[in-house]
């Protein structure tokens, strides 16, 4: 995974850029502060201004270190372009992906280190988490939305920095994932993201700077899927 612009300058939603690459429906921008998605969370979408008109970006597709931006017309763009992201979007999708840490966090204290065996987090502020308790009442599951959103209102500083994979992988609760971890940086780094005293864990989301930036949740339902897989349901409210 590449040092995405958007990790860097997450408040950096209009830019400037050129394109690189081309092909119809698709280009190749010489930068890019879009997440493309990934662990989960949807990509971000975009405006993009070019010298005959106006496009969407409705998608990205990640090709080894190259992002290609999907446009909502089969266009072969060339030349300088003007992008302005999703906004609204982007804020819903870093509100969700901060509270899904403050429910891992919460998961993984209550239940013995209980791992994660699956995330969506999608742009209608819906999200889901799926965590290996094959012994967890889902009421105990339930319970956790008060404290989930006193975690909210309590305003927790949100911070990230990198750390070398192999200090990453040799500590204990960075990586919580049963199946998948952000991948490393070309420089053999993993992005971190700690919330005040109550988690610190590997991930390459978008994310707040603070958890009262964020609306309260509920969490609507807690289903069993399969023996040991408990999923999670919240949404913005």
């Amino acid at each position: 995974m590449p040092h995405y612009l958007c990790h860097d300058h997450p408040d950096l939603l209009d830019f400037e850029a050129s394109v690189v690459d081309a092909r119809p429906g698709a280009v190749l921008l010489s930068r890019s502060a879009l997440h493309p998605g990934g662990g989960g969370q949807v990509c971000d979408t975009a405006t993009l201004t070019h010298a005959h008109g106006v496009a969407r970006i409705v998608g990205i597709s990640v090709e080894g270190w190259r992002c290609w931006h999907l446009l909502d017309a089969p266009l072969e763009l060339a030349g300088d372009v003007q992008v302005s992201i999703d906004a609204a979007r982007r804020a819903t999708l870093a509100q969700l992906h901060t509270t899904t840490h403050i429910l891992n966090a919460l998961v993984y204290q209550a239940f013995d280190g209980a791992l994660v065996t699956g995330a969506q987090i999608n742009a209608d502020g819906i999200a889901r988490m799926d965590f290996d308790l094959p012994e967890a009442p889902n009421d105990a599951l339930r319970a956790l939305e008060a404290p989930l959103n006193d975690v909210i209102r309590r305003g927790l500083e949100v911070r990230t920095y990198h750390l070398p994979l192999r200090e990453a992988e040799a500590t204990p609760g960075l990586i919580r994932s049963r199946s998948v971890a952000p991948p490393p940086t070309p420089d053999g780094t993993v992005r971190i993201v700690e919330i005040g005293d109550l988690d610190r864990q590997a991930c390459g989301g978008t994310h707040l700077s603070n958890t009262a930036q964020s609306r309260p949740v509920r969490i609507t339902k807690v289903e069993n899927k399969g023996r040991s897989n408990r999923r999670v349901r919240i949404e913005l409210t």
